[in-house]
């Protein structure tokens, strides 16, 4: 299963050029299992500006599996892995992304992402990313 951050869904809605964006279309086209956190839905949500849009965005998103913190655990998880970075000294900038990673590693879920902060984790505490 594939979790899809945020920053590619933005790319995807826009119909930017990345690579991305690309490769959510094919997994898509393909009907790969792709998956969204509860974050990830209200970060998309909240930035569409036209109710007509926010409705239909909301209703495509909602067809996918979506992924939850598993209680404190899941936030005890994502305090120790953003701890693991700094004691590598990297800086996530986002508790959201560690947060995020957490629900990503407890449920070995793979992040398609374009956000650097999970290129830190990734490198820091093993979380699985799809490479484009």
């Amino acid at each position: 299963m594939i979790l899809v951050d945020t920053s590619v869904w933005i790319d995807f809605l826009r119909g930017a050029n990345s690579r991305e964006r690309r490769a959510l279309h094919r997994l898509i086209e393909e009907e790969e299992d792709i998956s969204i956190t509860e974050i990830i839905l209200t970060e998309i949500l909240q930035g569409i500006k036209e109710d007509k849009d926010f409705q239909k965005i909301k209703g495509y998103l909602l067809e996918f599996p979506i992924y939850r913190p598993q209680g404190v655990e899941t936030y005890l998880k994502a305090a120790q892995l953003y701890r693991d970075c700094r004691k590598k000294g990297k800086t996530v900038r986002k508790t959201v992304d560690c947060v995020i990673a957490a629900i990503c590693m407890e449920n070995s879920l793979t992040l398609l992402h374009k956000d650097r902060d999970f290129d830190l984790i990734e490198t820091c505490a093993g979380l699985k990313v799809l490479r484009t």
